[in-house]
């Protein structure tokens, strides 16, 4: 373990055995000096090729730490694979790494998140790979070649390794490639792990471990108008709002600050979105006209895309110099609520958690409105200290901020006490592994098999004394789960078991490769058997909608009566029969009949503003549910292939690019071309050109005269016909 103990002489990046075009290109984005932790991970060997994990605080320079690590190893004809959790972190990150690594050089960094379905052979002319974890599994599922080249591993926010859906799937990869690559480095980077020498051991690394950070960091409680710090002192606020949120994020604004809210419901951040925006408005010295004339902008470009009532009331949020951040977000709207933060226009911004895992947006002042959250079926719950840990990271922006603030909203005496005793003074859960979870045993037991990396169950458990559980626990622990796992892969025709010996069917292997849970192809096999002879739009939605990989989005309360019309409407094409009303299942079954509902919208090419106000759905969910549905209706095609069940082939890769492009089936031809939407394939088609052939016909000209079709598209839209 390395602490710092005592501030050392500044070491200047000049002095480091990096590349020269590096120095310059850290030169121009005014980095001379390094930081402590990253002079103390430079003590321990990092460019030496020595595994370590740097935790430490945000904004302390983990990454550049690692960065510089890199650049030793791409010198010298090495690989590197950089994994983070979220594709936006992956967004975010090659940006970076084109600026340090790229520029100037002849290294090139690629981005690979998405298309589960390919060993992406093309990275192979790639040295810098950012990949989210679960692309990672993926290609490792595929058998991507070059990744035997990788020399480096970055594994960017460690201590999710811990989280019950995303960590399973973080340990799985990083235990497969220090199988694979045995000389490789590995460095992990985290801001929030309390047991860092239990992930030192298993990645046999050192680590590093300092509470440095460049903006001090001061948290404290805030009642009513007066905070109360860790430190000790005392403040008391200007009384400029009634609401207790709103007025401190007032104040910290009236001093040249922003503010970034964290509420535990979508609902509750709207709600004091909209309070604080209407204070801004009320206050009219709080923003300067130049900033709302940036803000106007920023406003009419959030509704370029579509104008439903969601993003209307959006856009007014962002033009009074607030803003809500959460999943029910479109890419679109993420963009620009991010740029205007971070380019200081938008003052506030009220966030759900995912917002403080996922993106870089600092503030001078972090405000956490409560540290319970409701979970159905459990009720309040008391959130980790780790996550209120990350919160605070956020507070104090380099370069802006002298200081940052985290503070967390206490009602009563009772509950500032409490805040003080379990978060401010609290210790961090340990890092733990999830990946005894029956979900994830099924889906990596079946990739480990189907990959050939393990043929019987001795090999199994070997592979599983070697994952972070066996490390902790033993494969002991879970041995029982794994063989029940293996009895209900077998039962299923994934794998066949000889003895001890193991072997994936070539269904198995294919279900592996599609990266889907072996439960979503045991419900799509058992419902191919009782389909009716003829199949229609919504039967085959309503099939993908029962899957688990469909999430189950909020959406507007559709009552029992009218999806009971709708499943009779359509009783001769359902695939599911319906289980009893009375039946456990007969809610979930109801639920699947309002996503396919919203899906089957969506194909019949209704208007999103459109499916907002009729079913709720707001720009986010309905990427998220469209892009699973998208995925299980070409697994579907997959499976029935491979299955043999083959009159599902054909009507469920249709299906897939209706879902894709959102169009009836006419219009699957031209919405393949590049440049053209829903929109503008209506258009062409309504104009008469219904195939690809007629628009060989037409003329620059021609096309022009479309609505929603200008001279570049027209052009385009010819090269390509």
């Amino acid at each position: 373990m390395y602490a710092l103990m005592v501030r050392e002489a500044p070491l200047n990046i000049k002095d480091l055995p990096i590349p020269q075009y590096v120095i310059d290109n850290l030169i121009k984005k005014n980095i001379s000096e390094l930081y402590p932790p990253q002079i103390e991970a430079i003590k321990a060997g990092i460019l030496e090729g020595e595994n370590i994990i740097l935790s430490t605080p945000t904004a302390s320079g983990k990454t550049l730490a690692a960065l510089l690590t890199a650049s030793i190893h791409l010198t010298r004809g090495g690989k590197v694979l950089y994994l983070v959790p979220l594709r936006a972190l992956a967004s975010e990150k090659i940006v970076e790494i084109n600026e340090i690594l790229c520029a100037g050089s002849s290294f090139k960094a690629a981005i690979s998140t998405g298309d589960y379905d390919s060993s992406d052979p093309w990275l192979q002319a790639f040295d810098i790979i950012v990949s989210t974890n679960e692309k990672a599994d993926s290609l490792l599922r595929h058998g991507a070649q070059w990744v035997k080249d990788i020399s480096l591993v970055i594994l960017d926010e460690l201590h999710l390794i811990s989280d019950s859906e995303r960590g399973p799937t973080l340990e799985m990869v990083i235990t497969r490639l220090k199988r694979i690559l045995q000389r490789a480095q590995f460095i992990g980077l985290s801001a929030t792990i309390s047991n860092a020498e239990d992930l030192g051991k298993w990645l046999d690394a050192k680590i590093i471990q300092l509470d440095w950070r460049p903006v001090p960091l001061k948290e404290g409680v805030l009642t009513d108008s007066v905070i109360e710090f860790k430190d000790g002192e005392v403040r008391e606020l200007k009384i400029l709002h009634k609401n207790i949120v709103v007025n401190a994020v007032s104040n910290i604004v009236e001093e040249g600050g922003q503010a970034l809210v964290f509420s535990s419901t979508r609902k509750k951040a709207e709600d004091y979105a909209f309070k604080i925006a209407q204070a801004f408005t009320e206050r009219l010295d709080a923003i300067s006209w130049e900033e709302r004339d940036k803000l106007r902008e920023y406003a009419t470009e959030l509704l370029i895309e579509e104008r439903s009532s969601f993003t209307e009331n959006l856009a007014k949020l962002v033009e009074a110099g607030a803003a809500f951040h959460h999943a029910g977000l479109s890419s679109h709207h993420r963009r620009i609520i991010e740029e205007a933060f971070r380019k200081r226009f938008l003052k506030a911004v009220v966030a759900t958690p995912t917002l403080a895992a996922g993106v870089n947006l600092p503030a001078r002042m972090v405000l956490i409105t409560e540290v319970r959250r409701y979970i159905p079926g459990y009720g309040y719950q008391k959130i980790p200290v780790i996550e209120y840990k990350q919160f605070c990271g956020r507070a104090g922006r380099p370069l802006y901020d002298e200081i940052g603030y985290a503070l967390t909203v206490s009602r009563t005496k009772e509950e500032k006490e409490y805040i003080i005793e379990e978060y401010i003074n609290g210790e961090l859960e340990k890092i733990v592994s999830r990946l005894s979870s029956e979900k994830h045993l099924r889906t990596h037991v079946l990739s480990i098999i189907s990959s050939a990396e393990v043929d019987s169950i001795p090999s199994l458990l070997k592979f599983f004394e070697e994952t972070y559980l066996g490390h902790l626990y033993g494969s002991k622990s879970v041995r029982s789960r794994i063989e029940s796992t293996i009895q209900f892969l077998k039962s299923y025709r994934f794998i066949e078991v000889n003895g001890q010996f193991l072997k994936a069917t070539r269904l198995g292997i294919r279900v592996s490769q599609l990266y889907i849970d072996p439960l979503t192809a045991k419900i799509l096999l058992e419902n191919f058997e009782k389909a009716p002879p003829t199949l229609n739009t919504f039967g085959m939605l309503h099939l993908i909608a029962l899957t688990p990989e469909v999430p189950r989005i909020p959406m507007k309360k559709l009552s029992i009566s009218l999806l009971e019309e709708y499943l009779e409407k359509n009783r001769d094409w359902i695939i599911a029969p319906a289980p009893d009303p009375g039946d456990p299942g007969y809610d979930e079954y109801l639920d699947a009949v309002r996503l396919a509902m919203v899906l089957e919208g969506w194909v019949e090419e209704l208007p999103e503003a459109e499916l907002y106000d009729r079913f709720g759905v707001q720009p986010g969910d309905m990427a998220a549910l469209r892009e699973a549905a998208e995925w299980i209706a070409y697994s579907a095609s997959q499976i029935a292939k491979v299955s043999g069940n083959s009159r599902f082939v054909i009507p469920y890769e249709r299906l897939m690019e209706r879902i894709k492009y959102g169009v009836r089936e006419e219009l699957i031809p031209l919405t393949r071309l590049k440049g053209i939407g829903r929109v503008r394939a209506r258009a062409l088609h309504r104009a008469g050109y219904t195939s690809i052939e007629k628009l060989r016909t037409a003329t620059i000209d021609d096309l022009v005269r479309i609505l929603g079709i200008g001279r570049k598209t027209a052009e385009k839209i010819l090269e390509q016909v």
